[in-house]
């Protein structure tokens, strides 16, 4: 996975992103579980590493730092749906300070994701091997932050139990989608929409942070 590291740095300087070469390791070796283990536990259609740098990694980092993180802000996030762990795993290796963890009913997913986190120390990761209607954590979170799980009213009825007063969904997506967001649920509004420059994608990027009114 060595060859794909100028490529890394590359993208992180163009999106403002100092990485540690430690973080670049981290990001590296998660490539390379991710395509050795995609073969048999289908966690992705994308079957090259160059192009899961592409589309999965870099992709993930564009957000690290819009999911309202920082070192100031430790503060625990959710990634639901988060399959073969995006954008989950590359946001705990970036804020290792911050909890993440990582929801998925598929038990492969979960075990991958296990994996990923012991074998590259991962200690901020909680893997949560739930559908998300049925868990109940202890503690809410600060922030549910997906990536292509659902439409933004199924994320948000369907995981605004999972959020602490004052909290913020954070949703990935393509296009802004203007019929989603015209069907969110009462008292759900917009607060921030990111058009997000992410290095290598032609196509639309945005990040959308919802909150409660009031």
């Amino acid at each position: 996975m060595e060859q794909y590291r100028p490529r890394l740095q590359q993208a992180a300087a163009q999106m403002g992103l100092a990485l540690t070469e430690a973080q670049q390791d981290k990001l590296l070796a998660y490539l390379d579980l991710f395509a050795r283990w995609n073969a048999a536990y289908n966690l992705s259609a994308v079957r090259d590493p160059s192009e899961m740098l592409e589309r999965h990694i870099i992709d993930s980092l564009s957000v690290v730092n819009l999911c309202g993180t920082s070192p100031q802000d430790p503060s625990a996030l959710i990634d639901v749906g988060s399959g073969g762990g995006l954008p989950g795993i590359p946001l705990a290796i970036v804020h290792p300070e911050r909890p993440v963890s990582l929801l998925d009913s598929n038990g492969k997913k979960s075990r991958f994701q296990f994996q990923v986190a012991s074998q590259l120390k991962l200690g901020n990761i909680n893997v949560v091997n739930q559908r998300v209607e049925a868990y109940r954590p202890e503690r809410l979170y600060a922030g549910v932050v997906s990536r292509a799980f659902a439409s933004l009213q199924d994320m948000v009825s369907g995981s605004e139990h999972l959020l602490s007063p004052g909290g913020r969904f954070y949703a990935m997506k393509g296009k802004i989608p203007e019929d989603e967001l015209s069907a969110l649920p009462k008292g759900i509004k917009v607060e921030q929409l990111h058009t997000l420059q992410v290095p290598g994608c032609d196509a639309e990027r945005h990040l959308i942070v919802l909150v409660r009114e009031g």
